[in-house]
């Protein structure tokens, strides 16, 4: 999409959202900003990530959703249940956009795939947006053997395992979905019991969450190692993708995209059409040129009715026609640096169970990987 078309729609979403969200109208009107006062998409104002925690931003009645989502990730411990709504014409173009996405980044060379989600199914998690999303992906890419791991009985490790161990047998690759902080917990049990595994070629393994020392401890080129040294996957089969509750697109690394293309570039999070990615300062909100570190602000015409422009606490760059993700904004120290303490944003309480959980599972790993044949 050019760039006069992108702002004649942006302009169009603007107005539309001003008028009929009050929350946002109230928001704008504090900046001394109206529809008839601006004229391009970097003008108009961005809403914090936080204040949808805060608020309904949406501009959309919850009676006449399509589709409600928990803007929270998992299951909140808190009593109040931030939502996201959306309508039938937002759930399409929502889905159709993160299809074409995740065809041209995470399945570029086939059809379908046997994909194992280390994530809750929708019966599980009926209203978190990460499970409705994998759902509809196991649907258009996944094999009838496709399976979610994650029930309320915690992660299904010996179907975990089985699978990996019958697709070494048969060759048939297969694609590894999930957070990042289950993922780095799994491969560090086998690395701890000695358990590897040798995936067919074409296996790729497809990380969220971030592996940027906030909820895993773990580096990227450690995760890439880990990759490498459990599975036999290599890093270009790694791919990252950021996925935030209060905007719709999920942005995938290149890596497996370009890597089919034979095209050499360095790993970013490449923009779709719809959208557009600034990075600001963290003092004045002012745009950065292109490699300076700030933060992330998501600019998205998928988000239909539901704040179009997202400013996020998320540290990065732009890069010629992307950004990349460093980590989280250390806000206690105000300067640019990364928050590296280790929680999940469900909170440090949040934290604590999950990982008790997962290492209590994860713990039986060698127990089961030995009684496999």
């Amino acid at each position: 999409m050019d760039e006069k078309r992108f702002n004649e729609l942006a302009l169009k979403e603007f107005e539309r959202q001003y008028n009929v969200s009050a929350p946002y109208k109230e928001f704008c009107k504090s900046l001394n900003v109206v529809p008839e006062t601006i004229a391009h998409w970097e003008e108009i104002p961005a809403v914090s990530s936080f204040a949808f925690k805060k608020a309904v931003i949406d501009s959309l009645p919850a009676e006449k959703a399509e589709q409600i989502y928990l803007s929270s990730g998992i299951v909140q411990l808190e009593k109040r249940k931030e939502k996201t709504y959306r309508d039938k014409w937002a759930v399409a173009m929502i889905r159709t956009g993160n299809t074409l996405l995740t065809k041209a980044y995470l399945f570029p060379d086939v059809e379908k795939m046997k994909i194992l989600f280390m994530v809750p199914s929708p019966k599980m998690a009926p209203l978190m947006e990460m499970a409705i999303g994998m759902e509809h992906v196991r649907m258009e890419f996944g094999t009838s053997d496709s399976r979610f791991l994650i029930s309320f009985f915690g992660l299904d490790i010996k179907t975990l395992l089985k699978s990996l161990k019958q697709a070494e047998k048969t060759g048939e690759p297969l694609a590894l979905i999930g957070a990042t902080f289950g993922l780095v917990l799994f491969l560090d049990a086998c690395e701890k019991e000695g358990i590897r595994f040798s995936l067919p070629e074409g296996s790729r393994i497809c990380d969220t969450g971030g592996y940027m020392g906030r909820y895993t401890g773990c580096s990227k080129e450690e995760y890439f190692k880990k990759c490498v040294q459990v599975l036999g996957i290599e890093e270009d089969c790694c791919i990252n993708v950021l996925w935030i509750c209060e905007n719709s697109t999920v942005y995938f690394d290149n890596v497996l995209k370009n890597s089919f293309s034979s095209v050499k570039k360095e790993r970013y999070k490449e923009m779709p059409p719809w959208t557009r990615t600034i990075v600001v300062d963290t003092r004045e909100f002012k745009r950065l040129p292109k490699g300076e570190i700030g933060l992330l602000r998501h600019y998205d015409l998928t988000n239909r009715l539901a704040g179009f422009a997202v400013q996020t606490d998320n540290l990065g760059f732009e890069t010629e026609d992307g950004f990349e993700v460093i980590g989280k904004w250390n806000k206690k120290i105000g300067k640019i640096d990364i928050d590296h303490s280790v929680w999940h944003p469900g909170g440090k309480l949040a934290t604590k169970m999950i990982n008790y959980v997962m290492r209590r599972k994860l713990s039986k790993v060698g127990q089961i990987h030995s009684r496999l044949k």
